[in-house]
């Protein structure tokens, strides 16, 4: 049996502020519906619709990036998707200046790319896999120096 060992994990949860307006967004839309519909306990729109706040924020923090070493190998995992390192001919930080470009103009439409858009910086991954049509991977993470170190270490 192979040991697997995590040497790198991150959840690229939503800042922590967009909760209040998301629990804001709730009591509004409560606050409205209790002012329309008579008929409903005061307290059910506020109960269910932050429920839908809570539900849509974890939802949106729900990806993960691992490194895992397996070891043999050393996988990237970023949410459902994985990339063994051995196919990994280049990495790189990409800093949140140039963000935009790298996923703007120079996006390749066949790159493989997990974007928060709340986390600055990315890590492009470029491959050389025959049996991959997939040039590269552009992976967002908020310590993008930490995930090299331990795909590289």
């Amino acid at each position: 049996m192979t040991s697997r060992t995590v040497r790198y994990r991150e959840r690229l949860s939503v800042p922590w502020w967009w909760w209040l307006p998301g629990f804001g967004a709730a009591a509004l839309i409560a606050t409205e519906v209790n002012m329309g519909v008579r008929m409903l306990p005061d307290w059910l729109p506020y109960s269910v619709l932050f429920a839908v706040a809570v539900g849509i924020l974890l939802w949106l923090s729900r990806t993960e990036i691992k490194v895992i070493d397996n070891g043999s190998d050393r996988e990237l995992w970023a949410g459902q998707a994985h990339l063994p390192i051995s196919v990994v001919t280049r990495s790189a930080e990409i800093p949140r200046t140039a963000k935009s470009a790298a996923l703007g103009r120079q996006l390749d439409p066949a790159a493989f790319v997990v974007h928060r858009t709340w986390i600055g910086p990315l890590v492009l991954l470029v491959l050389e896999d025959p049996d991959d049509p997939t040039p590269y991977w552009l992976v967002s993470c908020r310590h993008p120096d930490r995930v090299l170190a331990a795909l590289r270490s």
